[in-house]
């Protein structure tokens, strides 16, 4: 079996966005081994986050790894990237063909169990310029990615993000469109999730 497998690639068809996932991007077999070598090897942290004035616990570990000198502010979390491990730097320079750019940056992103989450965001720091290109590429248990329009709000999508799929976000995107991680009551083990930027 191929490692990286580029067929049937979907495109959701929506207003204001310009979204492709590709399910099977990495074979699961390969999938869950490095599932294993992020989730040993990583330094987690779990930095406060403020969102409404408010400061509390991400509800998730996190950790940045990019080029020296560049780092990566949000929700009034400033982190300092660590230096590219030989894992991250074959998978940055394998996404990087499919999405034909290259990116300075990667966040990881540590959901322990369905009580971790993300809230509604959107990628729009002014560190990613204009109309930023969002890579995310998932590993071990799947969780559902929600996106919904700023103001088209019967435009909803949910896109099960399996282990192994890569998610591209391109164009307007991030400047029409909001999405999250939500909590789930169902019994499910730990993700991670490889978000690639290029900061300008």
């Amino acid at each position: 079996m191929a490692l990286f497998d580029l067929h049937e690639p979907i495109h959701f068809s929506v207003p204001d966005a310009d979204l492709c996932l590709y399910p099977n991007f990495i074979a699961r077999d390969k999938a869950q081994e490095y599932f294993d070598l992020l989730y040993a090897q990583t330094p987690w942290r779990n930095d406060p986050i403020t969102v409404f004035g408010k400061t509390h616990p991400q509800p998730r570990l996190t950790a940045l790894y990019g080029h020296e000198g560049k780092p990566y502010a949000y929700s009034n979390v400033v982190m300092q990237p660590h230096p590219w491990t030989p894992l991250l730097t074959y998978l940055k320079e394998e996404v990087e063909q499919i999405a034909h750019t290259q990116f300075t940056t990667v966040l990881l992103n540590l959901y322990r169990n369905g009580q971790d989450s993300n809230g509604w965001h959107a990628d729009n720091e002014k560190e990613l310029g204009r109309n930023p290109i969002i890579a995310s590429l998932s590993f071990g248990a799947e969780r559902a990615f929600h996106l919904q329009h700023n103001t088209l709000r019967e435009e909803k999508l949910k896109i099960p993000l399996t282990a192994g799929s890569l998610l591209l976000m391109q164009g307007t995107t991030q400047h029409y469109w909001k999405h999250q991680i939500p909590k789930t009551a169902r019994p499910v083990g730990p993700r991670i999730n490889l978000t690639f930027r290029t900061l300008k």
